[in-house]
């Protein structure tokens, strides 16, 4: 029998998530202070993961760097917000030791929709990684056929730029292969 960890009795800070012991059978969030725990994806959705997160590794040429399941601060007030997107694109030479980044920081962020997150994905986190300023949003339908919508940072708000399917040219300055995710 699996125990679900204990939840404190009261909204989270940064300090208190960032002092929290990490979990490699959880997946955890932080929901304006509250502690969000949810099942680790099913292997169609990891695998997903992998192989766009190697594409955009061959392709970054020093644009940007590519991490699974890395933490990106929304909101850092009394009740912080901490996301963990399906792959994050740091700055260049970010260094293998930092532990997470705050919005602004990053240069995109992706999220691949599966049943238990679609609404999450499309619009909680969309409005909440605008409004921490994250530039790039990749929302990924994984189909078939696999679905890439872009939509960069206009005004505090997202604009969508194109829905990709087949290839995908992004703003990024790399083109993807949608086909070969499926």
């Amino acid at each position: 029998m699996t125990v679900l960890p204990t939840t404190p009795d009261h909204l989270l800070s940064l300090d208190e998530w960032i002092a929290l012991p990490e979990s490699s059978e959880w997946r955890f969030e932080l929901a304006e202070g509250v502690p969000v725990i949810s099942a680790r994806p099913i292997r169609r959705h990891q695998k997903l993961v992998m192989r766009l997160g190697a594409q955009l590794e061959d392709r970054a040429e020093r644009r940007f760097t590519v991490t699974p399941e890395f933490e990106v601060v929304v909101s850092a007030g009394a009740a912080a917000t901490v996301r963990v997107p399906d792959l994050v694109l740091g700055p260049p030479g970010l260094p293998d030791d930092t532990p997470r980044l705050f919005g602004a920081e990053a240069v995109a962020v992706v999220e691949i929709l599966s049943p238990g997150s679609r609404r999450l994905d499309r619009v909680l986190k969309y409005s909440e990684y605008a409004e921490a300023g994250v530039p790039v949003y990749l929302l990924v339908e994984p189909g078939p056929p696999v679905v890439l919508s872009e939509y960069r940072l206009v005004d505090a708000a997202y604009a969508l730029v194109a829905e990709h399917r087949g290839s995908a040219p992004l703003g990024l300055g790399v083109t993807l292969d949608l086909d070969a995710l499926g």
